[in-house]
């Protein structure tokens, strides 16, 4: 998404589930983008816990990424979400590098 789509686009994070006229979307609700929401969060854990971290929501407003001893990091967006995980495990991580995708695929229906 270019920059200026980002501004004009509204309050919410390009990322998120939102209800905008002409866009193409099945969130036509407060209870839909929750759902949708929630789904995601479901869906980031499945990748996570890989990593020992889970991704949980406050209040449909920001995400709190945490480890398994209890370090917290406030995740704003989705697309702040590997940096954040990056810095709690102390290492890089490539969500899409291929030997992990393989031992993902392995283990996991990532198609609910």
């Amino acid at each position: 998404m270019c920059a200026l789509c980002g501004v004009l686009g509204g309050a919410e994070h390009w990322t998120d589930a939102h209800d905008r006229p002409g866009a193409f979307t099945r969130n036509t609700g407060p209870i839909e983008r929750r759902r949708e929401r929630a789904r995601r969060v479901i869906l980031a854990n499945r990748i996570l816990r890989h990593f020992g971290l889970s991704l949980g929501d406050w209040q449909g407003s920001t995400f709190i990424l945490s480890t398994p001893t209890g370090k917290t990091e406030l995740v704003d967006n989705l697309a702040h979400l590997w940096g954040a995980a990056e810095r709690l495990v102390g290492r890089p991580i490539d969500p899409l590098d291929q030997d992990f995708l393989d031992r993902l695929d392995m283990r996991l229906d990532l198609h609910p």
